[in-house]
């Protein structure tokens, strides 16, 4: 059976590990990438199943289709529903729980049984 991926993208080393670390105990196989830049690249090569990041892949047709869980630090009211607007699928302001975050993960793409 094969994993399923997750492509992180996320400049900041500390919230990469912090997700590492979360999914390092799952069954899902995680991609990370250090700015949009990469990010793109990585969807185009990773074909993730999920992606979480700060901005947007929608425009691109590989991956319009890929559920995006944008993680941002820019909580302030309405950017729910501007990142909802935008095409995000799922919105986690920053600092948040390492729960919330597997649970929408896992709302979006549910891990395989071993």
């Amino acid at each position: 059976m094969t994993q399923r991926t997750v492509l992180y993208v996320e400049d900041n080393e500390y919230n990469r590990k912090i997700v590492r670390q979360l999914l390092g105990r799952t069954g899902y196989r995680l991609v990370e990438a250090v700015d949009g830049e990469a990010g793109v690249a990585a969807a185009f090569a990773a074909v993730p199943d999920l992606i979480l990041m700060d901005v947007q892949l929608r425009a691109d047709e590989r991956t319009k289709d890929i559920p995006i869980i944008v993680i941002t630090s820019f909580a302030m009211s309405g950017d729910r529903e501007r990142a909802t607007a935008a095409g995000a699928s799922g919105y986690v302001a920053k600092p948040y729980s390492p729960r919330e975050l597997l649970a929408q993960i896992r709302e979006f793409l549910p891990e395989e049984a071993p």
